[in-house]
């Protein structure tokens, strides 16, 4: 892994000391295996795509309380209810928390799917990076992340732009923070992540010193810099198999188009302004509720990234400190009001029909709520969040029984919502086989698992 540390922010910093800005990891970049060499010797031979649909992924890591957001039982016991109303959405009959104003007036943009049946139960961002759980059968080699898939079937839309990008910070739970790998697919395919908190305990780290941002904006510096990488890292014996891809790799460093999409100052501080304040400091195991990267979601996939996955805050509050209905209180509305700006931002710049975008976590919480005045773990029903890429919005897809216990009309399956991702993205998940390292074909989804027909 390659990272570029940046200059300090003023007193805006990370829990270990680094700025918002601080980081651009180039990720799975070691130099052993040149993964983004790969890439691109992998986009060559393959010719690329020319059909720029893209995919953002949104993942709340932790598990959020499905009653307290996008499936309330207004008219259950206070036990089950909680403590937030459910209010009237655009749609008539459609019922939010009241947390969630702002996506209320927006409900025509959005679908709820409040069916989601197959939870793995971990704590884990697998199952929404992948679709699958983590201990079924792998093949050789395992599976590949969505991103990887879009990356493989799709190519890169420009070799500034990899296909596949995370915005996903490094977690203390270190399962929140994984945005899947390549799998069978190989590297070349693996998410290529932007953020992160340094990795003090890992060797294969590579940090240049004196290449920050801002001097990724002077080119002579920036070479002058990257000649002496290359000869610190040749003189380690780690550049045995840099090639002219490597070079191209490197060269994703010196166009401008990546840091420039990852520069929210060159963006209308209206819009941003829009997207609410973030807030940096990691959320105790979690992720940093930064919202801005919504922004630089739609910035990325603006400037040719056919997958984005970023994690977003921690959704884990039934401990002893029973927080769940405080921290609901404050979480829910900074990301009603980020959910509301992407979805806007998409249909003001025309992009709805071509990004699509959704937002879950790796299971719901429990209907009845718990003696510390807070929900525990409840894989049997959990909901997602779906718009954009054409989808037939302003609907809800299933719905669990009177108390949220579980799925009780039409129940969804994670790999069902990728294929609706990748029916989305121009890719038909149904008929494309791809063979594994064993010669196996596989297919992006298991037989059965169809795009949502309402949605699409």
């Amino acid at each position: 892994m390659l990272t570029i540390r940046g200059h300090r922010s003023g007193n805006r910093g990370f829990c270990d000391g680094g700025g918002r800005r601080d980081f651009l990891t180039v990720g799975g970049m070691a130099l052993g295996g040149i993964t983004l060499a790969d890439a691109l010797q992998a986009q060559e031979q393959a010719g690329g795509g020319s059909n720029h649909k893209a995919i953002i992924n949104i993942y709340l890591p932790g598990g959020p309380p499905h009653l307290d957001m996008w499936d309330p039982k207004p008219d259950a016991p206070a036990e089950i209810r909680g403590e937030f109303a459910a209010i009237p959405t655009k749609i008539p009959g459609v019922f939010v928390s009241e947390l969630f104003p702002r996506m209320a007036e927006l409900m025509d943009k959005f679908a709820i799917v409040r069916s989601l049946s197959d939870s793995d139960g971990a704590h884990d961002a697998y199952q929404c990076m992948t679709g699958r759980r983590r201990n079924t059968r792998q093949p050789p080699g395992g599976w590949p992340s969505g991103g990887a898939w879009v990356s493989h079937m799709q190519g890169q839309v420009t070799s500034a732009i990899p296909s596949n990008v995370a915005l996903m910070y490094r977690t203390g739970n270190r399962t929140w923070g994984e945005a899947g790998e390549g799998g069978f697919l190989g590297v070349a395919h693996s998410p290529f992540n932007l953020v992160g908190r340094e990795a003090r305990s890992k060797p294969d780290n590579m940090v240049l010193n004196g290449v920050t941002l801002e001097t990724l904006q002077d080119r002579t510096s920036l070479l002058k810099s990257l000649d002496r990488f290359r000869k610190e890292a040749d003189h380690r014996g780690q550049m045995q198999s840099l090639d002219v891809y490597a070079e191209q790799a490197m060269g994703i460093l010196t166009s401008s188009q990546l840091v420039d999409a990852l520069d929210l100052s060159k963006e209308d501080p209206r819009i941003v302004a829009r997207y609410g304040a973030s807030n940096e400091q990691f959320q105790r195991d979690g992720a940093p509720p930064m919202v801005e990267n919504f922004c630089i979601a739609r910035r990325l996939v603006e400037a040719g990234a056919r997958f984005v996955s970023l994690n977003f805050s921690r959704w884990d509050w039934h401990g002893g400190d029973g927080m769940n209905f405080p921290k609901c209180r404050e979480e829910c509305p900074r990301l009603d009001q980020g959910l509301a700006a992407l979805v806007s931002d998409l249909h003001e710049r025309g992009l709805d029909r071509d990004v699509a975008v959704v937002v879950w976590g790796e299971f719901g919480r429990t209907p009845k709520i718990n003696g510390m005045n807070s929900r525990d773990h409840w894989p049997r029903a959990n909901t997602a969040v779906m718009f954009g890429g054409g989808m037939q919005t302003g609907q809800v897809i299933g719905e669990t029984n009177r108390y949220g216990e579980e799925p009780q009309i039409r129940p969804v399956t994670f790999q069902e919502v990728f294929a609706t991702l990748y029916h989305c993205a121009g890719i038909d998940s149904t008929n494309t086989r791809v063979f594994d390292q064993a010669g196996v074909p596989q297919y992006l989804v298991d037989p059965g698992n169809l795009p949502l027909r309402e949605l699409v």
